[in-house]
């Protein structure tokens, strides 16, 4: 595929990086130029230098050979126009724009495309926000009291959530085979576990260790229960502390306050006034998190979940740990830089959030070959789950017809469960694939992602 990223920043970099590895035509257009040298340094791509939403550096970048275009510089007003000149000038077929603006995304007959009924707007295919998806992200975590990570398919049906096992857990220190006895009524799948950062591909004799941190698939309803068996039961989440009132502070405030009570911490005054107009039963304060006496007086040691979401990575780390150490019970803290994501996660800080991440397993879904409805990235981009839908019939698909243990996956990957008409059925070998059904994949190895997707393609004998 022919791929035109604007922006070679964190997300555009990363992207690029994927995208790369995977047997496409990558181009990539930003101003900085020493940014482009050093991703052209590491990658095989063609970079462009200029302003990305100007006819003439878009067409110096062979626009009008690309299959899609992705807009993920930092304006807004950029990207948007950018797909403009590439639906006018190019006819760029598929074009995905991130927007970040609250003030734009109030306005959806602003946007016309595939999702869109508006005709007249900008013809954009897939709106991409990161605070939305960071927003989503944070609040399964809080939902979901003990999560690494919450990932949902199908619509919320089914979920695959990463945990690290915990002595005191039934299972840990049990074979995996000993959970189907201990829990007959409740179906689930351990896709992966993941012992000092080493993938172990697990099976019916495969010991579950302290320490492990294991991606377990099941349906939505009993997330809770299977997570009981890896780690002692974490109580629901009651009170929330928010650092930080920017788009996503004051987005996670919005989602959260209705069922959590909600204290939010922003130290530019103006911003507080406005949070405060807003908000209906967050507690805004004015002040820096850094500051130990403003902890101190809001009781941060009563506080289950500590959240630290300002634009300032080490403003984030400082005031997370510092929180930490008063007695927060738990730490989420977001990073922008993914250096230091792996540096951090699991000291003080128990769960590290990586807004690109997020962001690049969302665009990931509209690049994948084949029908894929959901892309989720893993472990820093190591490893991801998908949901593919199987078409075609036993003659043009290399799925369909097939029992689970007849189909040849790739190494490093399996099959976690099957959506089919709204239910959910965890994966077992005698299964067989049906037309149309939501198949959920996990790959440790994401460089056999093509191979999974040549799975789901349909051949030429399919009509």
């Amino acid at each position: 595929m022919n791929i035109l990223i604007l922006g070679a920043g964190q997300v555009g970099g990363s992207l690029a990086e994927n995208l790369a590895n995977e047997a496409n035509d990558i181009t990539v257009i930003d101003s900085n130029g020493a940014r482009l040298r050093e991703l052209q340094d590491r990658l095989d791509i063609r970079t462009v230098q200029g302003k990305a939403s100007y006819p003439s550096v878009l067409k110096q970048a062979n626009a009008e050979d690309a299959d899609m275009l992705i807009a993920v510089t930092n304006s807004d007003e950029t990207n948007m126009v950018a797909c403009q000149i590439a639906s006018i000038m190019f006819k760029t077929p598929t074009k995905i724009c991130r927007v970040r603006a609250a003030s734009y995304l109030a306005y959806q007959e602003l946007f016309s495309g595939k999702d869109h009924e508006n005709l007249n707007g900008f013809p954009i295919d897939v709106l991409i926000s990161p605070e939305q998806l960071v927003t989503r992200h944070i609040t399964r975590l809080i939902e979901n009291p003990g999560a690494l990570q919450v990932l949902e398919f199908s619509k919320g049906r089914t979920r695959l959530v990463a945990i690290r096992a915990i002595k005191g857990g039934p299972l840990v220190g049990q074979e995996l085979g000993y959970l189907r006895t201990h829990m007959p009524r409740i179906e689930t799948r351990v896709a992966a576990i993941f012992r000092k950062d080493r993938a172990i591909m697990p099976r019916g004799d495969t010991v579950i260790e302290d320490g492990d941190e294991v991606f377990f698939i099941a349906d939505a309803n009993h997330i809770r229960s299977v997570m009981s068996e890896l780690q002692p039961l974490e109580k629901p989440y009651k009170r929330i502390f928010i650092c930080g009132g920017g788009n996503i502070g004051q987005r996670l405030a919005q989602t959260l306050e209705g069922r959590y009570q909600v204290k939010l911490l922003e130290r530019n005054h103006e911003r507080c006034i406005m949070l405060s107009e807003n908000l209906r039963k967050t507690v805004v304060l004015e002040g820096n998190a850094a500051d130990k006496d403003i902890l101190l007086e809001e009781n941060i040691e009563n506080t289950d979940v500590f959240c630290a979401v300002t634009n300032d990575d080490e403003a984030n780390i400082m005031a997370s740990l510092l929180a930490k150490r008063l007695g927060a019970r738990k730490v989420l803290t977001l990073i922008n830089n993914p250096d230091y994501v792996d540096l951090i996660q699991g000291g003080e800080i128990d769960v590290a959030i990586s807004p690109q991440q997020t962001t690049i397993g969302s665009l990931l879904t509209h690049v994948r070959r084949g029908d894929v409805v959901n892309v989720h990235s893993l472990r820093r981009g190591a490893a991801e789950a998908i949901e593919a839908i199987a078409h075609g019939d036993h003659r043009s698909s290399k799925v369909v017809g097939r029992r689970l243990d007849e189909i040849n996956l790739p190494q490093g990957t399996t099959i976690g469960a099957i959506v089919r008409h709204n239910e959910v059925l965890i994966a077992h070998d005698h299964l067989r694939v049906q037309p149309d059904d939501h198949v959920i994949l996990f790959l440790v190895d994401k460089s056999r992602i093509n191979e999974v997707e040549k799975l789901f393609q349909v051949g030429l004998t399919f009509f």
